[in-house]
């Protein structure tokens, strides 16, 4: 989602990556229009990527994080350059490779319902489960930030010059579909509380419950509803019609 969810924050990475890319010529007017023979290229680091990258250094230092997960990104990042030697070289212009119109309105809320509602809430819950002492909660719900910030982090990486159309789509989808099973376990930690011992507030149990279902709902549906039925097939497409026009 992706900074965040999507333009403005992670998963619903698609439309963030193309929110980034307008958002980026729009700060420089000297990548307005590129040369066709040197591509525009976003800041490597942007704020939202520090911010992001922030919070994994965090989440993972606690100990809040498995070393499954850690590993995990760690594996997309080599996995990502696999794709873009071996399968999907780049041969589509970055200015070119916009898949959605950036100013869809619509597409904007998306993405910044998907930032609150699956980064900006859960990092406030973790912080709040801190001060009541709720340590099931907060190792539940660290994993799902841990890997939403990462995803946003390698969007941002994935939308630079040097990545094609099909890599770009591969993090939303590779990171979404892990996330699913962190949730899953989030879920279940949540519903057991009332079996263990549980150090929260009852105001505290119901907001986890409810962020918990919000987010394995939204995110299910971002998947399967969208990168996977949508997203996915018009980026291919957009690959291998405009490399065969090239050609």
């Amino acid at each position: 989602m992706s900074g965040g969810v999507g333009p403005t924050c992670s998963d619903i990475s698609l439309p963030n990556e193309e929110v980034q890319g307008h958002e980026s010529s729009r700060s420089d007017p000297l990548k307005t229009v590129p040369s066709p023979a040197h591509p525009s290229r976003t800041r490597f680091l942007t704020l939202r990527q520090l911010n992001c990258l922030a919070v994994m250094i965090i989440t993972a230092a606690s100990a809040m994080v498995s070393p499954g997960d850690i590993a995990f990104v760690f594996f997309s990042v080599i996995y990502m350059y696999l794709l873009l030697k071996v399968a999907f070289p780049r041969k589509i212009p970055p200015k070119d490779s916009l898949v959605f119109d950036p100013s869809n309105k619509i597409l904007r809320l998306y993405v910044t319902v998907g930032a609150i509602v699956g980064l900006y809430l859960p990092v406030a819950y973790i912080f709040e489960g801190v001060l009541e002492g709720d340590k099931a909660g907060i190792k539940a719900a660290a994993p799902h930030v841990f890997l939403l910030a990462s995803q946003v982090f390698m969007e941002g990486v994935a939308f630079s010059a040097r990545f094609s159309i099909p890599v770009r789509v591969f993090v939303p989808v590779f990171y979404n579909s892990r996330r699913i099973f962190t949730l899953v376990d989030w879920l279940r930690t949540e519903f057991s509380k009332l079996d263990n011992e549980y150090a929260g507030s009852a105001r505290r149990l119901y907001v986890g419950r409810v962020l918990a279902v919000a987010n394995m709902a939204f995110w299910c549906f971002n998947l399967f509803g969208f990168l996977l039925p949508v997203y996915l097939p018009k980026a291919f497409k957009m690959y291998y019609t405009q490399s065969k026009v090239k050609d």
